[in-house]
């Protein structure tokens, strides 16, 4: 499987997790506010600080993102592209979203794929500062009550990265909330953490990341390695052998500016720099 030499050493939790309390939510964000108000706002109003969302239709209009990058040090593994601001923003294909805080602040780190005036299909890394929502923007996901995804400095990939950390009293509800660290394959480590817990069959929330180009089931490929990628939709469950599957649907966006869509080969798709998702037991 394909490994990507970190700058830093890794830590020895290959995969944190929280677990929470939570409740699915479902909001229509408004159009003319900036996207990480608008966001904040519906968690807000339902009593979340933190929580995960999917999306697929909408318009953002200012859009502000990036790409990824080889990286001009050796700093990083991979980074980011300059900022691109296309004309009249993009109509969303679909997205995934992590909402929490960075320095106190709300923050959300969000990776998406969405169609640009000239028709094209383009993708990246949502900027929360500078993307306005263009038309009503509907979006799906979890509130999460005990845990908060939050940036902290990772040594590992030396990037301030989310990731989940309990708050007040703790919860041992449904949700858990996970990152999962690089060159680990995505679907082995979640259907090990559920095997370790006993559950038997999982839906997945969210999910925001990267992974080491991309090995789908219909047979093609994302050769070059720095990817930014959305989770369209997951889960785990119990296959014919009797061990646990994980059925993967991803978007994602390539250093070459080349956009993919498929499901996941399970057991070929190792994390780039990070994946938060939230795993909801069944």
């Amino acid at each position: 499987m394909r490994t990507i030499v970190q700058p830093g050493p890794p830590r020895p939790e290959r995969l944190l997790c929280v677990p929470s309390c939570g409740r699915p939510v479902a909001f229509d964000l408004p159009a003319g506010e900036l996207l990480l108000d608008a966001v904040r706002e519906a968690f807000g109003r339902e009593g979340f600080t933190s929580g995960v969302l999917r999306f697929n239709a909408g318009t953002l209009d200012p859009l502000a993102y990036v790409m990824p990058a080889l990286s001009p040090t050796p700093r990083h593994a991979a980074f980011y592209s300059e900022t691109h601001r296309p004309t009249g923003g993009g109509r969303i294909v679909m997205g995934a979203l992590t909402f929490g805080e960075r320095d106190g602040a709300p923050f959300f780190h969000c990776h998406a794929l969405w169609r640009e005036a000239d028709g094209a299909v383009h993708g990246g890394h949502i900027l929360p500062e500078e993307t306005i929502v263009g038309e009503s923007l509907h979006a799906v996901g979890v509130g999460l009550s005990d845990a908060l995804f939050a940036a902290t400095p990772d040594p590992e990939t030396n990037l301030p990265l989310l990731a989940p950390r309990a708050i007040g009293a703790g919860g041992e509800g449904p949700y858990h909330a996970l990152r999962l660290c690089p060159n680990g394959d995505l679907a082995g480590a979640l259907e090990r953490f559920c095997a370790e817990r006993g559950i038997r069959a999982a839906q997945l929330h969210g999910g925001v990341g990267s992974i080491i180009g991309a090995r789908f089931t219909d047979g093609t490929a994302v050769e070059p390695f720095a990817t930014e990628m959305a989770i369209a939709g997951g889960r785990i469950a119990t296959g014919e052998g009797g061990d646990l599957e994980a059925e993967i649907e991803v978007g994602l966006v390539d250093l070459s500016g080349a956009v993919a869509r498929g499901r996941l080969v399970r057991g070929d798709n190792p994390i780039l720099m990070t994946l938060e998702v939230v795993l909801e037991a069944l």
